[in-house]
């Protein structure tokens, strides 16, 4: 079924990974895809040219860093123009490596946060009155962590509790034309730099379901809350596998 047939839709680092996999399974059930990247310039190219394969002008890509806002606000501008409408807004993007307490710079401190944090704020200013107009959604990939903070990454895991923090005040300003939802990965796929294998039997361990889950987890519950979640605002689902109910 084009659940989301026609719809517009702008995903934040899409190249790969979560982002990836979400722009092939919301391009599959018919949306038009605006895709933010980086520097995955390539990996971005291919997945355009994936996606267009399938269906032909459904793809439009832009490039720049988040900490940047302003020109990104241009980019999305220009492409709206061109597509005419918004549906939804996904603030993927995320910055994640250590921060230890006594080693950590401002400059660390600042790119966290920009991307994390002060992007998806700025990224809901700039698209509300788009969305507005098709009664849309955003959906901010928090994380787990920010319930349980990573040890080493105290400025990821703040910058992801306010993520959430952010999700709920976003609903209360933007209700009732735009609802604005959360989802938090758990052990989904391995940072890119990978923990050793114990570390990873550990966390495996600790999770109920005793596995890791796939990208499509999240892409699928994206899907739901864009299009069969019309009373959920305000919320954050973990998709984490019950990691964190357990002690």
């Amino acid at each position: 079924m084009d659940e989301l047939h026609n719809q517009v839709i702008l995903i934040t680092g899409a190249a790969k990974r979560i982002g990836a996999s979400t722009a092939r399974l919301l391009h599959a059930k018919g949306a038009n895809l605006i895709l933010h990247y980086n520097s995955s310039e390539s990996d971005a190219l291919r997945l355009m040219e994936e996606l267009c394969a399938n269906r032909a002008h459904s793809v439009r890509l832009i490039k720049g860093d988040l900490s940047e806002i302003n020109a990104i606000k241009i980019s999305i501008r220009q492409a709206l123009a061109e597509l005419g409408r918004l549906d939804a807004l996904i603030n993927n993007a995320s910055s994640f490596f250590p921060t230890p307490l006594a080693s950590t710079t401002e400059d660390q401190w600042q790119r966290i946060f920009d991307t994390n944090l002060k992007a998806p704020f700025f990224l809901a200013q700039a698209t509300a009155p788009y969305l507005k107009k098709q009664n849309g959604s955003i959906i901010n990939i928090v994380d787990i962590y920010a319930q349980r903070p990573l040890l080493d990454h105290p400025v990821y895991s703040a910058s992801k509790a306010g993520l959430a923090s952010l999700t709920q005040s976003l609903a209360l300003e933007l209700g009732p034309q735009i609802r604005v939802n959360g989802v938090s990965p758990g052990a989904i796929l391995w940072p890119e730099i990978n923990p050793d294998e114990v570390s990873q039997q550990r966390m495996i361990s600790r999770t109920p379901l005793k596995r890791v889950g796939d990208p499509q987890d999240i892409a699928k519950t994206i899907l739901f809350l864009l299009s069969r979640a019309s009373f959920i605002t305000g919320q954050v689902i973990n998709v984490d596998g019950g990691r964190t109910v357990v002690p």
